[in-house]
């Protein structure tokens, strides 16, 4: 799921595919509402219609694929280590365009996500000065990352985040998920899970940033 600017705060398609990548929560709660409905015998339409949003509203709220942060909001600062030594300060990184990719070895989705990541992105704007992209391993360290590029013939900017330090700053769950930044400061695309179209949106939005 891609969220970029100026897309409504609340859909019924944005809460469909929360539920469904994130979890049973939100829809527990929605029956939780028609089961009071039924219980109570309720007959007014307004009131169940209320019901039926409030509950999905609450919904968003409590699952939110984890996102702590939403399009528009000033980025979290932070400061990250590549595992060939580059140190990446986000309060340096004025009136650039920065992209964050949160993976872990592990995740088949982001295995499936990261070679378009290096083939059409990295590989398109590595040498762009006005761009930045920083690969970050969720609970890995430096070796575990090492050995994974190696294994799999990255050349990705690879940095640890093995405590989380980082990704909690921006979420609380689900990988792979990625944001980026606009040159103000402020987030201007998040995108959570990875399918070939809604990745080829994100690469379309960040070409249009970096013109």
């Amino acid at each position: 799921m891609v969220i970029r600017h100026k897309i409504p705060e609340f859909s019924f398609t944005t809460y469909h595919l929360i539920c469904h990548m994130d979890g049973s929560r939100g829809e527990i709660i929605v029956n939780i509402g028609f089961y009071l409905y039924l219980k109570h015998n309720m007959k007014n339409s307004l009131t169940v219609i209320l019901l039926i949003f409030c509950a999905m509203a609450t919904a968003k709220a409590q699952t939110g694929n984890g996102t702590l942060l939403k399009v528009g909001d000033k980025a979290p600062l932070f400061t990250a280590t590549t595992i060939d030594g580059r140190v990446v300060d986000l309060t340096a990184m004025k009136d650039k365009v920065i992209m964050l990719t949160f993976f872990a070895t592990w995740c088949g989705p982001c295995n499936l996500e990261l070679p378009v990541l290096e083939k059409n992105i990295w590989n398109k704007y590595r040498n762009n000065d006005d761009f930045v992209l920083l690969v970050l391993g969720r609970e890995h360290d430096e070796k575990v990352l090492k050995d994974f590029a190696a294994a799999k013939g990255f050349n990705l900017p690879f940095a640890p985040d093995p405590k989380r330090e980082v990704f909690s700053k921006y979420a609380e769950i689900s990988i792979p998920r990625n944001v980026i930044i606009g040159k103000d400061g402020r987030i201007a695309c998040q995108g959570i899970g990875y399918s070939e179209e809604e990745f080829k949106e994100m690469e379309e939005f960040l070409a249009g940033l970096l013109k």
